[in-house]
């Protein structure tokens, strides 16, 4: 794959994981940054990089907990 097309997936995962950083709340901050991770398990793919695939794998799982969890407690207050 072209090098450009890959490294503009990095950069891509990049500035939503930024604008991640610059929303309120927390479920929307999960949300962006779960997007964000599932792109760079893809980029991280591509360029055979393990820590990366590692790394954002667990912070997938973790931001889905997370979310559930929000989404459990916001269902029980209604």
């Amino acid at each position: 794959m072209n090098a450009i097309l890959i490294d503009s997936i990095g950069y891509g995962g990049l500035i939503i994981n930024l604008y991640s950083m610059s929303t309120k709340g927390e479920y929307k901050l999960r949300l962006i940054s779960l997007i964000a991770n599932v792109i760079y398990i893809i980029y991280g793919v591509l360029i055979i990089a393990t820590p990366i695939v590692v790394g954002c794998t667990i912070a997938v799982f973790l931001h889905g907990y997370h979310l559930r969890r929000l989404k459990i407690k916001k269902n029980n207050n209604d």
